[in-house]
């Protein structure tokens, strides 16, 4: 009987394994093209110009904020390439202030969907994901009632907290929609903010060495 469940429970778990390996190279090629794309950028000298790919992309007119945002969206549903790294990106072609923009509106609307996808289909998406590793160290706060709500909001304002994860994980707790946008909307602009300026900064600084 023991042999049986456990057999089941293996012929389960297959696919979903094979389902992060299928992640994992879309998120490693993701991350080469990211790469490529940044050599690209040093050829052309965009990287000591960011006015001049800014110019570039503009000419895509309306078309490279909606696909950019696109991908935003996506990026935080399934992590295709590290979020710092489209955040980077938005900034280098788009600038400061409008990178931020596209940036919270595709971070923001990909936070709640996935919020509401794992209110919808549960444990079984997150799985398709997550390792049970990772699942297991987050249940401690899973299983802490509004003490998770509270550490969610600290979190989502802290640059350097697995936001995505977290998201992903409010969606297997009591928190209601509301309460979830609420904190998306409202602390999630700060730390795509600290980001946008510290980039721009940054950007300015190692442009003149590049």
């Amino acid at each position: 009987m023991h042999e049986a469940t456990a057999t089941a429970e293996k012929k389960g778990e297959q696919p979903m394994t094979n389902s992060r390996k299928v992640l994992r190279l879309i998120q490693l090629s993701g991350l080469v093209a990211i790469i490529l794309f940044g050599i690209t950028c040093y050829r052309l000298g965009y990287l000591t110009d960011p006015a001049s790919l800014q110019a570039t992309i503009l000419q895509a007119g309306i078309w490279a904020p909606l696909l950019f945002i696109l991908l935003q969206i996506i990026q935080v549903i399934f992590p295709v390439i590290p979020g710092g790294l489209s955040t980077v990106a938005a900034i280098a072609m788009f600038g400061a202030k409008w990178g931020f923009v596209y940036n919270y509106i595709g971070i923001s609307i990909g936070s709640i969907a996935s919020f509401l996808l794992v209110r919808r289909f549960g444990r079984n998406f997150i799985s398709l994901l997550v390792p049970k590793k990772t699942m297991a160290k987050y249940q401690y706060y899973l299983d802490g009632g509004t003490k998770f709500d509270r550490v969610f909001a600290i979190a989502i304002l802290m640059p350097v907290a697995p936001d995505d994860l977290l998201c992903m994980f409010a969606g297997l707790t009591k928190m209601s929609v509301r309460k979830f946008v609420t904190i998306i909307v409202l602390c999630k602009p700060w730390t795509i903010l600290a980001y946008s300026l510290g980039l721009n900064t940054a950007f300015k600084f190692i442009a003149p060495y590049l």
